[in-house]
């Protein structure tokens, strides 16, 4: 139940972020958590599958799938996602997806952001690499305009603590 209730706040988070964009006019966001399944096929092969991550235990995986719909009749200009990584989650390295867009992290909060390779943090006077389990926030920004009417996706995978 714990590991419930932990991920009806990640999604609530998820959704107050996307809030946002939505404000903005341009933009129909819509963010389904979900998790991976094995199960066998008719044919008896193994498949993957997403399915609703209607319960999770420490040491799921879950995978965030944002998409979004410009619904205005305009281009939208300069659109970046931006999503939390709740505290009882920790992004699962080289995860983040998002077509045309450069991706980026933040290690302070949603402060400042910048490539996963190129981030740091302080540590007793001096600093160190970050690694995935100091990331707060994962964004995208869109490398072209996204016409009227266009969609698009981005998807994250992380972990239950």
């Amino acid at each position: 139940m714990k590991a419930l209730l932990k991920l009806t706040l990640i999604v609530s988070a998820i959704f107050a972020a996307a809030a946002s964009a939505q404000e903005q006019g341009h933009l129909n966001v819509r963010t389904i958590v979900q998790k991976e399944k094995v199960i066998v096929n008719d044919a008896g092969e193994t498949e993957r599958r997403l399915v609703p991550a209607d319960t999770v235990v420490p040491g799921d995986d879950v995978v965030y799938t944002i998409t979004f719909t410009n619904i205005s009749d305009e281009s939208a200009a300069n659109v970046v996602i931006t999503n939390p990584i709740a505290d009882s989650l920790t992004y699962v390295a080289g995860s983040a997806f998002g077509p045309g867009t450069v991706i980026e992290f933040s290690v302070d909060g949603g402060q400042t952001f910048g490539n996963a390779d190129d981030l740091v943090v302080g540590t007793n006077g001096g600093q160190r690499p970050a690694g995935v389990d100091d990331f707060t926030h994962v964004r995208w920004t869109f490398e072209y305009d996204l016409d009227a009417g266009a969609q698009g996706l981005a998807r994250f995978r992380a972990r239950l603590n």
